[in-house]
């Protein structure tokens, strides 16, 4: 059944940070748009990712120190932060009515391009057409799930599972070690899990600076985390260990086993069934290459993780501002020189801009100082640990990254 045709200045498929985002920047403009999403409108950031596991890192801290935060407490918490209090699944209303109320169009369902100007979504067995001036992609991505043998017999979490039990489990295995990983990996172990972090490289945190990652495995180890560096999971045996465990064949020859497992070794993006092929636009890498006005596409744009360079919450939220403003004729480019990130473990870690390596190899006179935190007249009076790191560009005389560890014994 094909419904009848509507017209908006601005389509945008997705409604996570950047989708709302872009609906909000184009309606303050005046235009007319339509917000498609077939899930949670608010993305994963408020439900499955940035909320919940900052509710849980901090009940965990509390826990840890002693104070009476219990997992039930902290799962009541994290349920109520996530508007999941005697629900199976969030409640995304506000997100829906905050919206409507700035005047765009929320419709829940599958949208896929049709060509250019087209868009088509499926709902209940019902299809509807939408033309659209301009068309904002802010799909999101979802966690990788890698091709072992094995896996799919095991009922392996993501970060949605994992920032939503109830339960704690027996023991924890999680893969990988970038900041979803080592979050998720110190709030289980503060709560007591035996917990087992995989890491295919030498070091946790791969992209922040060494010292940094040095910091915080020691944190960890101390929170009771056992870190396995150097192998990476090649193949998998359900229920093939001790206890009706969980058993991992490692590429250096070891083997290591939990009751569940965590897969946290990136993120993929969502592009089958997009229709991108109706725009000329081959995806068949599983990646996308927008111009430097986050277009792919005559009318087409994207916004947040698709677009890159980074998948972070508030690069979603600056994209699908700027890409509305492009879309509607403003001339507007995006500016990803030094884009903040943090991991919220305890302690944190913050950088921004780039690596004396990374400087380096784009050609810039970098130079890398640091100053540990230890010998400053902070660090002597309150035993503070960890280290403040600058890179500059010798040849400019300009601040090019820096990133910092802060920790108390």
């Amino acid at each position: 059944m094909i419904g009848l045709m509507e017209h908006f200045d601005l389509v945008v498929i997705g409604a996570g940070p950047a989708g709302e985002s872009a609906a909000f920047a184009a309606r303050d403009r005046g235009a007319s748009v339509a917000v498609i999403d077939r899930d949670l409108f608010g993305g994963a950031c408020p439900f499955f990712a940035c909320m919940p596991s900052k509710s849980l890192l901090h009940s965990a801290a509390v826990h840890a120190a002693g104070g009476a935060y219990p997992w039930e407490k902290a799962v009541q918490r994290r349920d109520w932060m996530i508007n999941r209090v005697g629900r199976d699944y969030p409640d995304d209303s506000g997100h829906w009515k905050d919206l409507e109320a700035a005047g765009a169009v929320p419709m829940r369902g599958t949208a896929r391009l049709s060509g250019t100007g087209r868009v088509t979504v499926s709902h209940d067995d019902v299809e509807h057409q939408i033309e659209a001036g301009a068309v904002i992609l802010s799909i999101g991505s979802r966690s990788k799930v890698p091709e072992m043998p094995g896996l799919a017999e095991i009922p392996y979490w993501t970060n949605r599972e994992a920032t939503s039990a109830r339960e704690l489990p027996e023991s924890l295995l999680v893969l990988g070690a970038g900041p979803t990983g080592v979050e998720l990996a110190q709030v289980y172990a503060r709560y007591g899990v035996p917990v087992t972090l995989v890491v295919p490289g030498q070091r946790i945190l791969p992209r922040d600076h060494p010292r940094t990652s040095s910091v915080l495995a020691a944190a960890l180890t101390r929170d009771g985390v056992t870190i396995r560096t150097g192998g990476r999971a090649t193949r998998a045996y359900p229920g093939g260990g001790t206890n009706g465990w969980h058993r991992f064949d490692l590429d250096d020859g070891g083997s290591v086993e939990a009751a569940a497992v965590l897969l946290a070794i990136g993120r993929t993006l969502p592009l089958d069934g997009l229709g991108l092929e109706t725009i000329g636009v081959d995806a068949s890498s599983g990646r996308l290459s927008p111009d430097d006005q986050l277009r792919i596409a005559p009318g087409v744009y994207v916004a947040g993780d698709p677009a890159g360079p980074e998948m972070h919450t508030h690069v979603s939220h600056y994209q699908g501002d700027i890409a509305a403003r492009i879309a509607l004729g403003e001339q507007v480019k995006p500016d990803h020189r030094a884009i903040p990130r943090a991991t919220y473990t305890d302690p944190e870690t913050a950088s921004v801009g780039l690596l004396v390596e990374q400087a380096t190899e784009r050609g810039l006179d970098a130079e890398e100082l640091s100053q540990d935190l230890a010998t400053t007249a902070r660090g002597e009076t309150s035993e503070a640990q960890g280290h403040v790191t600058i890179v500059v560009d010798r040849g400019s005389q300009t601040l090019v990254g820096t990133s910092m560890r802060r920790s108390w014994p």
